[in-house]
């Protein structure tokens, strides 16, 4: 049974909440935008992860976490 969106964004908030300080020691942040129906994860980074060599690295880590907590997302992706 597929959670509700609700449930799901929830979710993935709280593992953005565990991964943000992380983040902003570094002068950065991560914004939800949206979950589409497949299951996909859009988010934007903010601050100095916006322009960051290891930006890549970041949203990898950041899709890993929101992945261990919500298998049935399917994929983060990263918006500018």
């Amino acid at each position: 049974m597929k959670p509700s969106n609700k449930l799901l964004t929830e979710k993935v908030n709280g593992s953005l909440e565990k991964m943000r300080p992380f983040l902003i020691a570094d002068g950065g942040d991560v914004e939800l935008i949206k979950i589409s129906k497949e299951g996909v994860v859009h988010i934007k980074l903010l601050g100095s992860c916006k322009e960051c060599p290891y930006r890549t690295q970041t949203l990898l880590a950041l899709s890993e976490a929101i992945k261990k907590t919500s298998p049935e997302v399917t994929d983060v992706v990263g918006i500018d």
